[in-house]
């Protein structure tokens, strides 16, 4: 009893101190950037009271369509017509904007506000719809100059802008970003005031936030069917609003802005860095442009990956539209004004432009580098070759110059090499703090070392190694970016690996090893199931390639997976009394029912991926409300949840052992899994499940190889559905399943569910196998004491009890060596290339794995399947 006590009182401290590791570390590696308060003044940019160059639009009609990639715009294939119509003619500028990564909502209309490049900690932020703690309510951004400058703004559409700009606008309406399975509507509440306001002349800055085509690209791609359509609809509004400009008087001297706050990558995802996702498209219209004289070809064919046109900065927006509308540069901006617009001004007026732009940004460098401004307070140029030393002495030239054309080129180097120094700039991290945090992470590792040190496991020596050589080198790969990006391989290896030697195993053991053959080739099917990482994220695949060629050989295999699920909960229902009715009656319904969801969701987004005599009858399906098809099921499952427990109750369940009652409730997760995850997926879930059955008739002897086996399996899970390292592979297609509205609180575990799918099955799965494995150790031990004295029975080997301690010690020794050894390389690379486009997201993942999957899945659910079910 001592023994038992102290290895829950070790358990509990060690993932105590884990979580306690994770967040404090989190605090210090995502701090918010600093800014200068307050709202810039002409003053503070033009010297000796000059004037600044006058404005050359009195209003702006700002239309963000959200995930608006440049090749939607500009590409072959695309919808926007008219726009493209308006390139030709010269009235129309497109440039492809450049944006950081995180590229996530709200960190890019900061960007396209303020011109500054916001924190990592605001992608986490983008998902709290009700936090209010990232508005930019003290910042400095055009919005604010604007209003300041005694002018109106109103806003229709995301309702990210009400939280960012709180009571700026005369007029708003918000629609809930991340409702993703809504294309339509989320847009006509927008659409349906954009005529009505357009008449009115008591606005002079217009905001738009399109969502619906960054909701079909997460629900289907950005090859989906739905795109061009939804392009097309949005260059309608283009021409409506253009037109307007164009016909009505109010409207004359108007800047029209069609601007994506990022693009999206090949599966529809985005929040990471690849080209897709950092390539939005930026068109400023008037019929002023047209004194440019620059008409450019529409379509265009990229110079890059998805670069067309001129490539800009997404920080470069912001003092372009204040310069353009004779407003002060944004404070903290560290973009340069849009040189292609200069000739609408003179050049005297030119070099006021871009001195202050240059002025902004040397207050910056001042500000981040007291060198720079000891430097500059010498007015000499040194001809050193320091960064800051030639920065100075560019400074002293361009102030010093007499040439106008001279002067400007000068300022506008300036600006270039300020820009290039401030976006490049780490973030200034709190290393005491992220030493305190691995430093606890450390001793709570030590703890659940103490478990192999001082305890031990069961098992054989070679096991417990493997177990070292998978936690120690997975440490070790976290130390290079090419291997975080695909980390998959390495999960993929492993369970290879580890398949191979179940073979030896069973072969050993006298055995033909054809369990363990065939879980190995089935381990290769579902590693080919989904192309995910980085480099080969785009690649065909089973899902996206074979499978949607095929539609009819997916829905047989969704039938057939389906099928499966329903005989399986039809047999492990059984009762006393009626068995195969009432399994039959308590199985078919949430069966069916998640069935004919999915198909009614695929009517609705994805209609390629049904076969042509299926369609007539999925879209009439589809004519009933998804959210009650959802509700519907869920509220079966639960029935049969309640079922199961009033039988255990009242002692009518046939199930006499702990894996006959286990076994019902991992087949109902199995459902209601299934109805979190993307079509096709749903056939790797069975494959799953097969390969379950086959790890079970290998017969474990010793607790540690299941174990392995589980940690193993979720990670190949997690990737082999399609997940990654990268942001941008989170699903929230599936997050809304049963949701009328945006609600966290129901959202935030759909959401986790539906991306950790694999993973809980396998945690399920791990309760099962030991469950079974408990059952052959007690019934051999019975056996042998039978065959010692037939009126004695032996007590039995192993408790569910310590079955579940050893289980939690082994997923909490793996689980702290992992998160340890992300946080040190992290802070050991804190100032790498690629700190905030590979282990940033990382970090985010080990959080989400620690705090979520293994505090809630590996802890709490297992606990419950191991104690209160069985």
């Amino acid at each position: 009893m001592l023994r038992t006590s102290i290895r829950w009182v070790r358990l509990a401290a060690g993932n105590l101190l884990l979580i306690v590791a994770v967040l404090v570390f989190a605090k210090a590696f995502f701090p918010y950037k600093p800014f200068l308060p307050g709202l810039a003044q002409h003053a503070d940019y033009h010297v000796d009271g000059q004037a600044p160059a006058p404005a050359q639009f009195q209003k702006i009609v700002f239309m963000l369509v959200d995930a608006l990639r440049s090749d939607f715009v500009f590409g072959d294939n695309s919808g926007f017509e008219f726009t493209q119509s308006l390139i030709r003619s010269g009235v129309a500028i497109p440039f492809t904007a450049y944006a950081t990564s995180p590229t996530i909502t709200m960190p890019k209309i900061k960007a396209l506000t303020t011109g500054s490049i916001p924190g990592f900690l605001d992608l986490i932020l983008n998902f709290a719809e009700s936090d209010t703690t990232s508005t930019l309510a003290t910042q400095d951004n055009w919005l604010a100059q604007i209003k300041q400058s005694g002018k109106s703004l109103i806003m229709f559409g995301d309702d990210t802008w009400l939280k960012l700009f709180p009571g700026l606008f005369t007029r708003a309406e918000g629609t809930v970003s991340f409702y993703v399975s809504d294309f339509t509507e989320v847009d006509n509440n927008v659409t349906r005031h954009v005529e009505p306001e357009l008449r009115q002349a008591d606005w002079d800055a217009m905001i738009l936030h399109y969502l619906g085509l960054d909701h079909i690209g997460h629900k289907t791609g950005p090859r989906s069917g739905h795109m061009v359509p939804k392009q097309r609809e949005m260059d309608a509004l283009v021409r409506q609003i253009y037109e307007a400009i164009e016909t009505q008087e109010h409207l004359k001297d108007t800047l029209f802005v069609l601007v994506g706050d990022h693009g999206m990558n090949e599966g529809g995802g985005h929040g990471g860095s690849s080209a897709g996702e950092t390539s939005a498209a930026l068109v400023f219209m008037s019929p002023k442009f047209e004194a440019l004289n620059v008409k450019q070809r529409a379509p265009e064919q990229p110079t890059g990956e998805f670069t067309y046109y001129r490539l800009v900065e997404q920080s470069d927006v912001a003092p372009t539209l204040t310069t353009l509308m004779g407003l002060p540069v944004p404070k903290n901006n560290l973009g340069q004004f849009i040189g292609d617009f200069l000739p609408l001004w003179d050049v005297d007026d030119q070099v006021k432009i871009l001195s202050a732009n240059a002025r902004e940004l040397s207050r910056l460098i001042s500000t981040s580098y007291p060198d720079f401004d000891r430097m500059l307070a010498e007015n000499i140029c040194n001809g050193k070759d320091g960064q800051f030393d030639k920065l100075a002495c560019l400074w002293h030239s361009a102030v010093s110059s007499t040439v106008p054309p001279e002067k400007r080129s000068l300022f506008s180097t300036f600006a270039r090499e300020c820009q290039d120094i401030l976006t490049s700039a780490a973030t200034n991290y709190d290393t005491t703090s992220m030493e305190v945090a691995i430093a606890i992470g450390t001793v709570s590792t030590g703890l659940f070392a103490t478990v192999w040190l001082i305890d031990g496991l069961e098992g054989r020596a070679f096991y417990k190694l493997l177990f070292w050589m998978l936690s120690l080198s997975y440490g070790g790969m976290m130390l290079a970016s090419s291997y975080v990006e695909e980390e998959q391989q390495y999960w993929y290896w492993a369970a290879s690996a580890w398949a191979v030697i179940l073979v030896f195993r069973e072969v050993q053991r006298g055995g033909s090893g054809v369990y363990s053959f065939v879980f190995l080739a089935l381990l290769r099917v579902t590693r080919r199931w989904n192309q995910t990482g980085q480099k080969y994220a785009g690649a065909d695949d089973i899902a996206r390639g074979f499978l949607s060629e095929h539609p009819a050989l997916l829905w047989t295999l969704v039938f057939l997976a389906y099928t499966d699920m329903f005989w399986r909960l039809k047999h492990h229902l059984a009762t006393k009394h009626s068995a195969a009715i009432m399994g039959t009656f308590l199985s078919f319904p949430p069966v069916l029912c998640s069935m004919l969801f999915k198909l009614s969701m695929a009517a609705l987004d994805t209609k390629e991926l049904i076969p042509g005599f299926l369609v007539d009858f999925a879209e009439s399906i589809a004519q009933l409300s998804v959210v009650t098809q959802a509700q519907l099921v869920f509220l079966f499952l639960l029935v049969d949840i309640i079922y199961l427990l009033v039988l255990r109750s009242t002692g009518m369940s046939t199930a006499t052992t702990s894996v006959s009652r286990i076994r019902p409730f991992h087949d109902i997760l199995t459902i209601f899994l299934a109805t979190q995850s993307r079509l096709t997926n749903i056939p790797v879930l069975w494959l799953f499940n097969t390969m379950l059955l086959l790890l079970d008739a290998m017969q474990f002897d010793t607790q540690l190889p299941i174990l392995l086996t589980c940690l193993v399996m979720q990670h190949v899970s997690f990737f082999a559905l399609g997940n990654s390292n990268a942001i941008s592979s989170v699903d929230l297609s599936n997050a809304y399943n049963g949701v009328p509205n945006f609600n966290i609180a129901l959202i935030g575990p759909m959401t986790f569910l539906a991306n950790w799918a694999g993973p809980t099955l396998w945690t399920s799965a791990t309760v099962l196998l030991t469950a079974s494995w408990i059952e052959r150790r007690h019934a051999g031990a019975r056996e042998a004491q039978t065959k010692r004295d037939d009126d004695v029975v032996a007590a039995p080997s192993v408790t569910r009890l310590d079955a579940y301690l050893r289980y939690v010690e082994v997923m909490s020794t793996f689980r702290a060596v992992a998160m340890v050894a992300v946080m040190g390389a992290c802070m050991v690379l804190r100032m790498h290339l690629f700190v905030w486009t590979v282990f940033s997201p990382k970090y985010l993942f080990a959080m989400v794995w620690t705090g979520l999957h293994h505090v809630i899945i590996d802890l709490v659910v297992a606990a419950m399947l191991h104690f209160a079910v069985a």
